[in-house]
């Protein structure tokens, strides 16, 4: 007998036809299928000696199906299911457990209705992806096999030239064998989390680049102290076709409250420089970056100083083998991309990393999980990650995703443990209708 959960994608299946044919052009359906096959070695314990359960391979898969009904000009209703599995892994099907992506069968990715015209004016209500940005702060880390919503109230003002975005949300947990909710839907293992902000973007008032300005609050609860803090921030880009070819990239942040009860006081920023070549046909681009997160330097103090790198897209920004966050970090990253035709791109990209301080974690893509317990005194160069990626468009709607990544160990892991090199290679396929 099936259970309620899986008879959702059932009766979405039999029913969209069906409403399709009565609704006409007002009911849009979507569908989604990710395949990715990954083999990671020495990924995260970078100790060769051990064959831990994540030096493995496995295949992640992903589907989606969702509707969008609009009966109205000024009216929209949204609704996606999402299955995610993992399959042929040591390591348990969990999501999040020692790195898993896991199971969670199939549950309600996206359910929101809109009021007004969302490119003027609008309210949506629900659970929604918000982005903004290069998303170094805020994004859905759709890398990630469930990615990641809000539960969320959004406000949308635009007009020629500028927009603007209000919001107040909290994040959707993940759970394997339950309704995915946020703590604002009464989550198990809630911590009161409010996540909300105010996002200006403007075009206008120098063409050539998007000028950004943006100020976000955090609430959250917790019993060894709550954090309540604010990040400020602002972001540039520049229009490679105003610019003769050259782009540019500044974004900086500051953050000001508390954190886990104490007093916070931290900062970020990434400087990036590009130039293309727009008239050869095989569009190459070469560009330098540099991104910094402030670390603590004393953990006893009672204050802390490390940057909270929010709710990001940690991939790829920071290298594809995601072993480093916006925080407690020094990173140096060359990039060279070409599309030597149409349907096909390849990007190599060189990073180098260094810990702000070695007083403070050398912290994930997750900015949660610490590949080494603090170590005072040790050097501070991490190593260095060389990516390769090929993009690919087989047909209008499948695409394939091929890379290999190498982490050469720097002498911060020499200084505290194990330091093999590592090694993660990946495919991915997906189709989208």
């Amino acid at each position: 007998m099936l259970s309620p959960r899986a008879l959702v994608p059932a009766f979405l299946f039999l029913s969209l036809p069906l409403m399709a044919e009565e609704l006409g052009d007002s009911l849009k359906w979507n569908f989604q299928a990710r395949m990715r096959g990954e083999l990671r070695n020495n990924v995260y314990d970078f100790d060769s000696d051990a064959k831990a359960l994540t030096d493995d391979s496995w295949l992640l898969h992903r589907f989606r199906l969702g509707v969008e009904w609009q009966p109205l000009e000024w009216l929209r209703f949204t609704v996606q299911g999402q299955d995610v599995r993992e399959s042929f892994s040591d390591r348990p099907d969990v999501p999040l457990l020692n790195g898993a992506e896991g199971d969670d069968a199939f549950d309600l990715r996206l359910a929101s209705i809109e009021f007004g015209n969302a490119n003027k004016l609008s309210l949506k209500l629900g659970r929604q992806v918000l982005a903004y940005g290069d998303e170094r702060l805020v994004g859905p880390l759709e890398w990630l096999n469930f990615s990641r919503t809000f539960d969320a109230v959004k406000f949308h003002l635009e007009h020629e030239g500028w927009w603007l975005d209000a919001f107040t949300s909290s994040v959707v947990r993940y759970h394997e064998s339950e309704f995915n909710r946020s703590d604002w839907l009464g989550n198990s293992d809630g911590t009161g989390q409010f996540f909300s902000g105010i996002y200006y973007s403007n075009t206008s008032v120098l063409r050539f680049q998007t000028t950004d300005l943006y100020a976000f609050h955090l609430h959250q609860e917790s019993s060894s102290g709550g954090s309540d803090f604010i990040t400020l921030g602002t972001r540039w880009k520049g229009d490679p076709l105003l610019l003769d070819g050259w782009d540019y990239t500044a974004e900086f942040a500051g953050q000001s409250g508390r954190v886990r009860g104490k007093e916070l006081g931290a900062y970020a920023h990434h400087l990036e420089a590009g130039y293309n070549w727009l008239k050869q046909s095989w569009k190459p681009r070469i560009a330098m970056e540099y991104s910094f997160g402030t670390g603590d330097d004393n953990a006893a103090d009672g204050n802390v100083h490390t940057f909270q790198n929010l709710f990001p897209t940690n991939h790829p920004p920071y290298g594809f083998m995601d072993t480093f966050s916006w925080q407690n970090m020094h990173n140096v990253a060359f990039r060279l991309a070409a599309q030597p035709h149409p349907k096909f791109k390849a990007a190599l990209d060189l990073h180098s990393f260094w810990l702000s301080t070695s007083n403070d974690a050398w912290y994930r893509a997750n900015g949660i999980t610490q590949v080494r317990d603090i170590q005072p005194g040790a050097s501070r160069h991490a190593g260095y990650e060389l990516d390769l990626t090929l993009n690919a468009k087989l047909s209008q709607r499948l695409d394939l995703l091929l890379g290999y990544s190498h982490f050469f160990a720097g002498d911060y892991l020499a200084d505290t443990g194990a330091s093999s090199d590592a090694d993660f290679a990946y495919l991915t396929l997906t189709f989208n209708y």
